[in-house]
């Protein structure tokens, strides 16, 4: 057995059936072992999708995804896909190609400090330079990306340690590191300091991030809120920890949240922040959370806890487990008031659109893709105004919804689209970009034709680079500078040459028949609406 043989072997011990890559001669022999694998592989058109997909994957199954690229610009091409997963606090084992190890450091052809280069960006990274090291190497990689706090972990190999003989293949059973001890169990104290706050709130809310679908905590929260009577609300991550419609729920907080969100966090007394961060898209304001209310800042990464804003009770732990023992307190409360003024708020400072009726809306698109989509589906937002909209105006019922929250990465959607696909193609998934974003990942409809994913892809067309667009519509009074993206491609003839059913959607009239077709088969297919070039987010 060499190295490259050992790497697959721990991914298969690890249960991975889906690698996302792109080949190259320092990766080769990695890619010539897995042949002999039940190991799929995923040609991506361009590494950085590589690392998308493997999101997508691991966002809908709970596991780690794994992708594999060569030496150099392969490896450079991956950190931006890394760097949205580490935003956003997905698992991801990253394995890079190198040159061989004795030419490390010498600046020959596709050599490059991935690791160096990658270091703001990953959890941990590995340079592997004796093949022993792989076994132990790839455990410890999958545990430190899929416990505590999740996020990516980069493994770079010399192509001579991939081709190098392992003298004894043992993959470790468990991973013991000095260093990395994550805290996962609530300090029973600070729980029961929360629960004698519960008490004496007359206007709780919770106040839920990503870290709740990441730790799989959503039914635990919304037992929670439902046995107390606990509103809640969310951040663009959080959304889907509770169904859109559910009367507990009320909304995305933040700059492109809904204003009764806003004014129910700004009037609470007591603030329960579970696996979300202080960041300025939700809070631009974090003294604003700490003023006249009982701030509780729940984290499995303590570094979180007090950086932009100081709680009262901080609590250290995984979501999952302190809603757990949450469950286990006795204690009684009441605030039936607090809840009738938050359905006020909801009914009366709804914002209303006025949309063009010569284009199609995006408010009624996406609400007709929420009723007519499966319960269960997957929504994928990509970024710019069709993410803030689909925030906005998508109804999760029973499924997802996933996009690039923290980093805002434009053409994350589609690769993300095909991995959750590929996770449990029993999903029907959905891929919603602007024309822009679309354009960043439209070379993956060969891999969607290709490997026969069955994605849904909507592009809104308004021929701008619409959210930059808007911005410089209010600060730079209409003076657009590098914003127009008009004209070209034709979508229908691109779609042809793809070999992927196309349709169009002009006006309201025309979405809901074209949805009925666009849906019909869990089979690849392009909607093109036209959006107005001038509507506005806000």
């Amino acid at each position: 057995m060499n190295g490259a043989d050992a790497i697959v072997k721990c991914l298969e011990l690890e249960g991975i059936t889906e690698v996302f890559g792109y080949p190259g001669v320092a990766i080769c022999p990695f890619y010539n072992s897995i042949l002999d694998s039940d190991i799929s592989t995923v040609l991506i058109r361009t590494e950085q999708n590589a690392a998308h997909a493997a999101s997508g994957l691991a966002r809908v199954t709970g596991k780690v995804g794994v992708c594999a690229v060569t030496s150099g610009p392969g490896a450079t091409n991956l950190i931006t896909g890394i760097a949205t997963a580490f935003a956003d606090s997905i698992p991801l084992v990253c394995i890079t190609g190198q040159v061989n190890s004795e030419l490390l450091g010498s600046d020959v052809f596709q050599e490059a400090d991935i690791t160096g280069a990658a270091e703001s960006f990953v959890k941990y990274s590995y340079l592997i330079r004796d093949v022993n090291d792989i076994p132990r190497v790839f455990k410890e990689a999958f545990y430190v990306a899929n416990t505590g706090r999740k996020g990516p972990v980069l493994i770079d190999i010399p192509i001579d340690v991939q081709n190098a003989v392992i003298n004894k293949f043992r993959y470790p059973e468990e991973v013991n590191m000095r260093t990395y001890k994550p805290t996962v169990k609530g300090h029973i104290v600070q729980i029961k300091k929360v629960m004698r706050e519960l008490e004496k709130a007359k206007r709780p809310l919770i106040y839920a991030g990503g870290g709740v679908t990441l730790s799989g905590a959503c039914e635990e929260l919304r037992k929670f809120s439902e046995k107390f009577r606990i509103p809640v609300v969310s951040t663009m991550m959080g959304i889907g920890v509770m169904p859109t419609e559910h009367p507990m729920y009320f909304g995305m907080v933040g700059n492109n949240g809904k204003p009764y969100a806003n004014r129910a966090m700004n009037e609470s007394d007591l603030l329960i922040m579970v696996g979300a961060r202080v960041a300025d898209r939700s809070v631009n304001q974090p003294d604003l959370i700490t003023h006249d209310k009982v701030l509780v800042h729940i984290d499995v990464d303590p570094a979180e806890i007090g950086k932009n804003a100081g709680p009262t009770i901080p609590l250290v732990g995984d979501a999952r487990h302190i809603f757990e023992d949450f469950e286990k307190q006795e204690f009684e409360c009441e605030h039936e008031e607090w809840l009738e003024a938050l359905d006020g708020y909801r009914r009366n400072m709804k914002l209303v659109r006025r949309p063009n009726p010569e284009y199609v809306d995006p408010e009624e698109l996406i609400r007709e893709i929420s009723y007519k989509m499966k319960p269960d589906g997957v929504y994928v937002a990509d970024v710019g105004q069709n993410q803030i909209w689909s925030c906005a105006f998508h109804v999760v019922r029973e499924g997802r919804f996933l996009t690039s929250g923290g980093m805002g990465t434009m053409g994350y959607s589609i690769p993300a689209a095909m991995g959750a696909k590929l996770g449990d193609m029993s999903k029907q998934v959905i891929a919603v970009c602007g024309d822009g974003s679309f354009q960043m990942s439209m070379m993956e409809l060969a891999t969607i034709q290709q490997y026969h994913i069955p994605v849904k892809i909507v592009v809104f067309r308004n021929n701008y680079l619409g959210m930059v667009r808007e911005y410089q519509h209010y600060s730079y009074k209409d003076s657009y500078s590098v914003v127009d993206i008009s004209g070209v491609p034709h979508l229908d003839k691109l779609a042809q040459a793809y070999d992927i059913p196309y349709i169009r959607v002009a006006r309201n009239e025309d979405i809901d028949g074209a949805l009925d077709d666009f849906l019909k088969d869990d089979c690849s297919y392009l909607m093109e609406c036209m959006i107005d070039p001038m509507d506005l987010v806000k």
